[in-house]
């Protein structure tokens, strides 16, 4: 007799269950990013970027305006403006104790930005992301320079594309 009670209680909590999480899930509204009743892609296009003073930075703010414009270019009259600042570390890992040399090593991009509204100058977003490349030493000092050339390209592009999705983000809201 016990034991029917309990499978009747469980039967019970399981369509409770079933029925709560469909109203939750009913609730949510997921979409698309980029989707056009969002509006996205025109805020995204209306963003203009602080200017370089780096090569690291250079590389950031270009990926940055592909991203933003779909490869239009910046605008002329912007609603957004980010100011951004990028450095690069680069740090051996592998080291060889006999000749004190790395045989490999990783290029670290860190980018610190803030969205603003030209309107009325209040911060949307502001944040910092990073990402990091690995990188072969050679040998040869040049190969070696532009190894370390290429990762801080690798790293600095994957940064910029963490910051453009979050600047997507903040102006989808």
């Amino acid at each position: 007799m016990s034991f029917n009670i309990a499978l009747r209680l469980a039967r019970g909590a399981g369509i409770t269950a079933i029925l709560v999480s469909t109203i939750a899930l009913a609730s949510c509204q997921v979409r698309p990013l980029y989707s056009e009743s969002s509006g996205v892609a025109g805020k995204l296009a209306s963003v203009s970027f602080s200017d370089a003073t780096t090569r690291i930075e250079q590389e950031v703010r270009n990926r940055l305006i592909f991203l933003a414009s779909r490869g239009a270019g910046e605008p002329a009259q912007a609603d957004y403006k980010v100011e951004f600042s990028a450095r690069s570390d680069v740090i051996g890992t592998l080291l060889v104790e006999s000749s004190d040399t790395s045989q490999a090593g990783r290029a670290t991009v860190s980018i610190d930005y803030t969205l603003k509204s030209n309107k009325d100058g209040h911060v949307i977003k502001a944040g910092n992301r990073y990402a990091t490349a690995l990188v072969d030493f050679s040998r040869q000092e040049f190969a070696k320079q532009r190894a370390i050339r290429d990762a801080e390209n690798r790293a600095a592009r994957q940064a910029a594309e963490f910051v453009g999705a979050d600047i997507a983000a903040a102006l989808g809201r």
